[in-house]
């Protein structure tokens, strides 16, 4: 269908960033030289280890009391066909990964020990990533971001103190790559199932007299398992700078621009099922129209709500970093980093019938009904400063460090096209808000090894935030919130090795956070801010052919903010505190060398998520059945107990066993299982997702000819025997009843499935 739109789009306030990107980019070039300036050239050059001091503050090491898992450059090629970071990371420890397209290309998600990405804590060299507003991560702003890495950490539980929000499942540490001592190019292009394709150029310089530089473009593309869920991603990554023997200057800008085809809204239960009648009912009850029905009835699996043509999200964001790392002697070194990150865009939207008055309350004609077009704008300006200053000597070691960030972002919506007899008032936006974030925080953490076996680990940190919010949120509701927390957060854990190959730890931390801007905003009752205290327990073991843990956990909840299972107007999880919560579990982790050709690494996590005690709330909702009319409209309360917490599966595990016939050929079988997961938490298993067990195989061969550094092919078989799988889903309960009815509330459940077997395959070349 064509529009004729009414009105071309105003321009957002924020339109003066290129101004700010030039600034910026000044500023960053200016400070870079000086330091540079300031620096003696000498003929070693430690790119390596002052590289691994610019994220020393916020990672942890082997001896460190708290459960991690490393994965390399190397790992994460394997795989980089196109799939987002997430589905990447799928096969660590504790982590269930979606995709709202179903196939991995678009929107993703990561849970770890049950917590969603709200809750995992995710910088970039040391900066906070996640949005300071909702607290969540939106890799598919930044497509095809794992080329441009050179490994990531992922910290399991509360871990050691970082920038950023609060991590209450797990800190997600992302560290770019590294200056390339020789220079290179690299062409890599992949094609797929569902129209998958991606394309990246990337090339460096080598370090030339202590100078370098390096940038990449990429392009991603796919249709999207599930109907019109389209994706068209582009990034681009670019790093300069200089390398001596005791300092580095690093200037880096990234960032992408996506549009992505709207798939958020799930497909309703019956459908997913095939069941027809059940789907007959569905439309019934929902008075679908015509062609809603018709959707409901041929799609099948691949069903999507939105059949608008232009139904969908687009947002670009870009990154400015600029970090000094400096080693003043053998014992002190310090780094300092700065960053700014713009972002704006909107997503597009056509509802039908819609009244007047939902967009402008105080109109004397809001009876008026009529079809429309909507978009939705967010901009938003991040800027972030951490610093730490390190020192080790023989036993002890200390880091002191901290970071100031600054969240400062709009929201504002239109009506770009509608039939509405009552002229609009084109010069107003519908509804318009700002939002305010502050956030600074300080911490000091130190090793001390008290003897051979010994070694004691202490961290604290103090943390002060302030959300201030003004104006119309999108429902037109007024969102006037002050609020400020200021949290203590302290951290002990012993580390006791047993021998050079086998250790045993214990620590508990404590974390505290505050409810993100929907729960400020959106909640019918003020949120508390969480408490979490987390007790890890474990042992490791490491020698040439075996690196095994198990590790035990016992985390506990004061005023947890818990999914509840609903989605928002936006798509985003609705949250509620509940009083005391825990989760509890054994991770087991273990990859063993059986042979020069053979080798298999996989993990297990089983675990109990429990809510002590909740209220679980519906409406009642009563009607005239001669007018139709409201009669009555009551919250009717539940209380449960000892109910499992919602998407927190009690058995997660992984493997992958990996066949080499002959260097440089691979060949992989990739095996997930993740238990039964309820969509609320009522532990009721008419709302929850079936177990699920998948199974990919991949498969790597590297040439090394003489006139190019490498060739390599790669494939990915996912889902090799087909299974029907949902990873992710939504549900909510109403009554609508006849006056004096008793009939029982209606539940409707929305899953989101994920493709059958499909491929991704792959070729790059390395110059």
């Amino acid at each position: 269908m064509n529009y004729l739109f009414l009105k071309k789009r105003q321009k957002p306030k924020g339109k003066s960033q290129n101004k700010s990107v030039l600034l910026t980019s000044s500023f960053f070039l200016l400070i870079s030289f000086f330091a540079i300036a300031q620096e003696k050239q000498k003929d070693t050059i430690k790119v390596i280890q002052l590289d691994e001091v610019l994220l020393s503050a916020t990672r942890v090491k082997d001896k460190s009391p708290f459960p991690f898992t490393n994965v390399s450059k190397k790992e994460l090629e394997k795989n980089n066909l196109g799939q987002d970071l997430p589905i990447l990371l799928d096969q660590l420890p504790s982590v269930v990964t979606t995709s709202d397209a179903g196939a991995g290309v678009g929107y993703t998600g990561i849970r770890v020990r049950g917590s969603d990405a709200t809750r995992v804590n995710v910088t970039i060299n040391g900066i906070p990533y996640n949005d300071a507003e909702s607290q969540g991560t939106y890799f598919v702003d930044l497509p095809d971001f794992a080329s441009s890495l050179e490994d990531v950490q992922l910290q399991r539980g509360v871990g050691t103190s970082t920038n950023g929000s609060g991590a209450f499942g797990a800190s997600l540490n992302l560290k770019t790559l590294k200056p390339s001592a020789e220079g290179f190019a690299t062409i890599s292009n992949s094609f797929g199932s569902f129209g998958t394709r991606k394309h990246t150029f990337s090339v460096g310089s080598g370090i030339k007299n202590g100078f370098y530089a390096t940038g990449k473009l990429s392009k991603i593309a796919s249709d999207g398992y599930i109907d019109r869920a389209s994706s068209d991603l582009k990034s681009f990554y670019a790093e300069a700078g200089f390398v001596s023997e005791n300092t580095s200057v690093k200037a880096i800008v990234f960032g992408g621009k996506e549009k992505t085809y709207q798939s958020w809204y799930g497909t309703p239960e019956a459908v997913v099922n095939g069941d027809v009648d059940g789907i007959n009912a569905f439309i019934a009850r929902n008075y679908s129209s015509e062609s809603e029905a018709y959707n409901l009835l041929h799609s099948g699996r691949t069903y999507n709500f939105y059949t608008y043509d232009n139904q969908t999200d687009n947002y670009e964001q870009y990154h400015y970093q600029l970090h000094f790392s400096h080693q003043f002697n053998d014992n002190i070194s310090a780094t300092i980093s700065g960053n700014f990150t713009p972002g704006k865009g909107y997503y597009e939207e056509f509802k039908t019938d819609d009244k007047f008055n939902k967009y402008f309350p105080s109109s004397p004609n809001g009876d008026d009904t009529s079809d429309v077009i909507l978009r939705k704008w967010a901009t938003s300006d991040f800027y972030a400063l951490v610093y730490s200053l390190n020192y080790k000597k023989e036993r002890v070691s200390f880091n002191f460090g901290g970071g100031y960030n600054k969240y400062d972002g709009a929201h504002f919506g239109e009506i770009i096209w509608s039939q509405f007899q009552t002229p609009l008032p084109y010069s107003e936006k519908y509804y318009e808000s700002s939002i305010l974030k502050e956030d600074a925080s300080i911490y000091l953490k130190g090793e001390y090894q008290f003897n051979d076996s010994f070694i004691g680990f202490a961290d604290i940190q103090f943390r002060d935030v302030s959300f201030k919010s003004s104006g119309l949120s999108s429902s037109v509701a007024p969102i006037n919130v002050d609020k400020k927390y200021s949290f203590f957060n302290p951290k002990v854990g012993l580390t006791y090795l047993l021998n050079s190959q086998n250790t045993i730890y214990t620590s508990v931390a404590v974390g505290n956070r505050e409810p993100n801007g929907d729960d400020l905003t959106k909640n019918p009752t003020e949120p508390k801010p969480e408490q979490l205290i987390d007790y890890e327990l474990g042992y490791k073991i490491k020698s040439k052919k075996i690196a095994a843990s198990v590790n035990f956990y016992y985390m506990d909840y004061n005023n947890q903010l818990v999914l509840t299972g609903e989605l928002d107007d936006v798509g985003n999880g609705v949250r509620q505190n509940v009083s005391k919560s825990y989760r509890a579990g054994i991770e087991i982790q273990a990859g063993y060398k059986i042979s020069k050709q053979l080798r298999i690494d996989a993990n297990a996590t089983f675990s109990e998520n429990k809510i002590k005690a909740f209220d679980y709330l519906v409406y009642d909702t009563q009607y005239d059945t001669n007018t139709y009319d409201v009669v009555s409209y009551a919250p009717v309360i539940t209380q449960y107990k000892d109910t499992n917490i919602a998407f927190s599966p009690e058995t997660i595990v992984g493997g992958t066993l990996t066949f080499s016939p002959i260097e440089n050929l691979d060949f992989g079988l990739i095996s997930k299982y993740v238990g039964k997961q309820y969509l609320d938490n009522t532990s009721t298993d008419s709302r929850s997702m079936k177990a699920y067990f998948v199974n990919n195989i991949s498969i790597s061969y590297k040439l090394k000819p003489k006139w190019i550094k490498e060739i390599s092919f790669n494939l990915l078989l996912n889902n090799i025997f087909d299974e029907k799988y949902v990873s992710n889903g939504y549900t909510y309960s109403y009554y609508y009843r006849p006056q004096a009815s008793t009939d029982p509330a209606v539940t409707e459940n929305f899953y989101y499935p994920q493709a059958g077997i499909n491929l991704l395959t792959g070729l790059t070349l390395k110059f």
